[in-house]
């Protein structure tokens, strides 16, 4: 796997075997090429998971809000 470096960005360089016909809905669904595609679905995954460690969270934080005072403003 090669890195390359991109302003401050660090990028690498993969091979990735996919079935033709999930790539071709899936750059047929974004509209964009194989790339952002790509990084698209990677960065939709990632806070997917991230969501998921916010929702094991609910009801476990408690806040100091009184919803009533939130709702006025």
């Amino acid at each position: 796997m090669l890195a390359y470096l991109y302003g401050m960005l660090a990028l690498k360089k993969i091979t990735v075997m996919l079935p033709s016909e999930l790539l071709e809905r899936a750059t047929s669904a974004t509209g964009k090429g194989i790339t952002p595609t790509i990084r698209e679905s990677l960065e939709a995954m990632a806070a997917s998971l991230a969501f998921d460690g916010l929702r094991m969270q609910r009801g476990k934080v408690k806040l100091s809000i009184d919803q009533q005072e939130l709702r006025r403003d």
